[in-house]
């Protein structure tokens, strides 16, 4: 591996004696976890749960140290897998980056091959980062709902934390595949602008969703939850018979106080969205989507803001202080492809 540098830059991850700490430090190849397939990362992404990870407000890692970073896109620079071959453009998201092995916070990243997913044409490394996990997640949420047959004639889909990475991407790419979609967010002013920029046909306050009856007037077709608690409770008591609920966030709570009268009265489904553990058949299916017939139109637009691996602490403090808006893209070395 003669283009690897013998030390390169890391977002490192420690939980020890010593307490729980991150930053930049300098790693070998060999310090990172064992992969058939060595990227030269180009890109990042700053997820919810990276935030959690790299403060230790949330228990992501499973072991330390790790390094951060739950996506990453770049070249290949070697291989040991005779799918991939130097040069070729690839990403990964989830699969146990920077919870049970190290993530793409690096300048040179080790991956099993079984998760590298060629990049699709289409998409930029770049643009494949603006979308990143959060992306993933809002469109393996759309495919899960109308894999069991959620249309458009049900009536629109409510987006709850749409201001979010998850939440934003979601309008953009329910509203391209042909949904009406009404945005709910606590944020008003620009951020209710943003959001119909974005293909959202409506915004409506968290009021929207405040109900704690049981059952209530069906206004929605169906959606997508990353809140949690009372929220998902009330989109699931005002869904159309037979449409679909996805569940992918806890921003506010993991509780969920709820009956079953939706699901026995109208059919409503609830979906869980489990994006790390996705099987490799539906991760190229839902990345086939991303670069077609579901291709966000406002990429550019989505991703508010762009830092290195030094500005990771700051985006993190934000993001868990709520005040975070679109995607936070990390550019580690930027390429064109």
């Amino acid at each position: 591996m003669t283009d690897v540098p013998a030390r390169f830059d890391a977002f490192r991850i420690h939980d020890d004696a010593a307490g729980y700490r991150s930053g930049i430090e300098q790693l070998s190849i060999d310090d990172q976890s064992p992969g058939e397939v060595v990227v030269r990362a180009a890109y990042s992404s700053v997820n919810y749960k990276d935030a959690l990870a790299g403060t230790g407000k949330g228990k992501i890692l499973r072991r330390a140290p790790l390094v951060g970073g739950i996506d990453v896109a770049g070249h290949v620079v070697a291989s040991t897998d005779p799918r991939f071959k130097e040069g070729d453009a690839v990403l990964a998201t989830g699969s146990g980056l920077s919870e049970t092995r190290d993530g793409g916070y690096a300048q040179y990243v080790r991956l099993p091959a079984q998760w590298t997913i060629p990049l699709p044409q289409g998409l930029t490394l770049r643009e494949s980062m603006i979308l990143g996990t959060a992306g993933f997640t809002a469109a393996l949420a759309l495919l899960r709902m109308v894999e069991n047959r959620q249309t458009p004639d049900l009536g629109p889909l409510a987006v709850t934390g749409a201001t979010g990475g998850v939440g934003s991407l979601a309008v953009d790419i329910f509203s391209r595949a042909g949904f009406q979609v009404h945005a709910i967010s606590g944020k008003s002013g620009p951020a209710a602008d943003f959001l119909r920029s974005l293909g959202a046909s409506d915004v409506l306050g968290r009021d929207a969703l405040s109900t704690t009856r049981p059952m209530d007037t069906a206004r929605f077709g169906g959606g997508l939850d990353n809140v949690g608690g009372t929220m998902l409770a009330a989109l699931l008591a005002q869904t159309a018979p037979y449409g679909n609920v996805a569940s992918a966030g806890l921003a506010a709570t993991p509780d969920l106080h709820a009956t079953v009268m939706p699901f026995i009265i109208r059919g409503v489904s609830l979906l869980g969205v489990a994006s790390a553990g996705t099987a490799r058949d539906i991760r190229e299916e839902v990345w086939r989507r991303l670069a077609n017939e579901w291709r966000p139109a406002h990429l550019d637009r989505i991703c508010t803001r762009e830092v290195g691996l030094d500005g990771l602490p700051g985006v993190f403090d934000t993001m868990l202080a709520g005040d975070s808006f679109g995607r936070t893209l990390v550019s580690i070395a930027p390429e064109s492809r």
